[in-house]
């Protein structure tokens, strides 16, 4: 079962498991795959906290962490408060959000509409810096080429840095960087993503870099049979993120993961609805709100567009697991196509399990399709 990243990492087996939630980082660092922590919507003292508590968990044992930092934003080198960059959100999306939550029976937020600005990047560097008071295994970026100091940080510690490409081009700029592992992730992701679909993305990427750096495939993968196909394909091994949101341990809403588990591969899209750009999602009303090619508003750029949809949103995740039926049509997260194939709550460790099994058993049936 093993790949050569495997021995590179220090794990079992080659399945990368991206989570805002430490503990399916460590279920998964502990069943033997990597765990790799999202980190950037927390301030540093609590990301301390969280890896501190990975830490006593995995006992030494391979994890990664991913602070995004985007190459474009607003408000980009102008260091910029929360204050100021609040005047550039135009009073009319305000108004917006508070219609499009009257029409769900769903009152203003008395203590104002507007949240921290995340995924400006602005903070992204203390997050590092507390990132590499402790054990990690390798350091991750979406959103652009890393910055430098994130590179050179890598070089001087010995820890691999890894970019999540959505195009080829972007594989060949990013290994110009200096990365040390490509994630080639297809349309199929949640999340942040691009249009390319994983089957045509990942062979793309390979052919680009020709052997510089490994690659991971990404993009609606929750089955070890995928997995297979993509090392058969020559990838390293599987990024995921989608199949860890409706486990035990997942930070996801309950209400959302209920919809999740019911959900089709059809039933989501992309909407730069909840940051400001294209990211995969549930289909609900709010992302309907958002998509201005079937008359729906423009979004604003990042951050100013997660300025006003998360603290939205997370108050429509309280209503909705309380049975409001306007924020159950509202609520939404982040999730690939694969959410079709997740129809079971489970403890992350037996995620990994399944994966391992029906990775075996889809490598025998490869095997046993040549000719002697």
């Amino acid at each position: 079962m093993k790949t050569p990243i495997c021995d590179q990492y220090g794990i079992d087996f080659p399945l990368f498991a991206f989570s805002h939630c430490r503990d399916v980082v460590a279920a998964v660092t502990n069943a033997g795959g990597m765990g790799v922590f999202g980190g950037v919507a927390f301030t540093p003292d609590q990301l301390e906290q969280e890896l501190a508590w990975i830490d006593s968990q995995v006992h030494g044992k391979p994890y990664g962490v991913d602070i995004i930092v985007p190459a474009k934003y607003e408000g980009k080198g102008e260091k910029l408060s929360k204050a100021a960059l609040a005047e550039r959100v135009p009073a009319e999306y305000r108004e917006f959000v508070a219609e499009l939550l009257a029409a769900h029976d769903i009152e203003p937020d008395a203590r104002g509409p507007l949240g921290a600005p995340a995924l400006s990047g602005d903070g992204a560097q203390k997050l590092l810096d507390v990132a590499l008071k402790h054990p990690i295994a390798l350091m991750a970026n979406a959103l652009g080429v890393p910055p430098d100091y994130m590179i050179e940080e890598g070089r001087e510690r010995g820890i691999p840095v890894a970019a999540l490409v959505g195009a080829r081009e972007h594989a060949v700029k990013q290994v110009a960087a200096g990365v040390d592992l490509i994630v080639a992730q297809g349309t199929e992701a949640g999340g942040h993503c691009g249009e390319v679909s994983t089957l045509v993305l990942v062979p793309e990427v390979l052919e680009a870099i020709d052997g510089a750096v490994p690659v991971l495939a990404a993009g609606g993968i929750v089955t070890g049979r995928q997995m297979a196909a993509c090392v058969a394909m020559g990838a390293a091994g599987a990024w995921t993120g989608s199949v860890w949101l409706t486990t035990e341990e997942a930070e996801t809403a309950p209400y959302t993961v209920q919809k999740m588990l019911a959900a089709t591969s059809r039933d989501t899209v992309r909407s730069a609805g909840r940051t400001g750009k294209p990211s995969r999602q549930l289909v609900s009303d709010w992302t309907d709100a958002w998509l201005p090619h079937q008359g729906g508003q423009p979004p604003l750029p990042l951050p100013l567009q997660g300025m006003i949809s998360e603290p939205a949103l997370r108050r429509i995740d309280k209503l909705a697991a309380t049975g409001h039926a306007g924020a159950q049509k509202l609520a939404t997260y982040w999730v690939g196509q694969g959410v079709g194939l997740m129809n079971k709550v489970k403890p992350a460790r037996e995620v990994v399990l399944e994966f391992i099994e029906d990775y075996v058993a889809a490598a025998e049936r490869l095997g046993g399709s040549l000719l002697d």
